[in-house]
């Protein structure tokens, strides 16, 4: 179910949730451009990706798909594997899911923190399962997300095999039907890594 559908269903969630996703996905984009940057790639910079404004990374395609399915993208940042070489690439790669993470414990340690309220839990939690959901989805070993780049680091035969099936037309769609197969699998590993979460800041 998309996010539209809680328009008129419940509008404060839909804020919540909107606002949630949108700044997760900024950050996540920035930590790959930012840590290209570091690294000395100057390609995300050129395109004027080190910035945590979201209007830089959001994707229309990607922002429709989310209102419409429940799942969308942002754009992906632009780097030159050149410039950073091989454990560059991982790192930059890697970069994106360690920040979902961190922003994941960040909310888990402010429920011990902030009052109690409705308001409050439902945020914080909110956004610790937006980054937890963003973090899991994009470790996946598969092409276009950013596991096949650190996998692809790690194993260069396979990242050039996973690079080459990136390159086909229907790539996008065959990875989307996987996700769709998978959703049980990837739906335990999620709540298995908020759970971890939680239990890391004692909550």
């Amino acid at each position: 179910m998309g996010l539209i559908s809680l328009l008129t269903s419940n509008p404060t969630a839909f804020i919540i949730i909107a606002l949630a996703l949108v700044l997760s996905l900024a950050v996540h984009e920035f930590a790959h451009a930012y840590t290209a940057d570091r690294l000395g790639d100057p390609t995300p910079r050129r395109y004027g990706r080190v910035t945590l404004n979201p209007i830089a990374h959001l994707d229309p395609f990607g922002t429709l798909l989310l209102l419409i399915a429940g799942f969308g993208f942002a754009k992906p940042v632009p780097v030159n594997p050149n410039n950073l070489g091989r454990w560059g690439t991982l790192w930059v790669a890697a970069a994106g899911p360690i920040s979902n993470l961190l922003i994941a414990v960040l909310c888990a340690a402010l429920l011990k923190v902030f009052p109690p309220t409705t308001i409050t839990l439902t945020i914080l939690l909110t956004v610790m399962s937006i980054n937890v959901i963003l973090a899991v989805f994009n470790l996946i070993p598969i092409p276009l997300l950013d596991g096949s780049r650190i996998l692809g680091a790690l194993v260069p035969p396979m990242g050039r095999a996973l690079a080459q099936f990136e390159a086909q037309p229907f790539s996008f769609l065959i990875v989307m039907a996987f996700i769709f197969l998978a959703r049980g699998p990837i739906g335990s590993i999620i709540q298995a890594v908020q759970g971890w979460v939680l239990n890391v800041v004692g909550v």
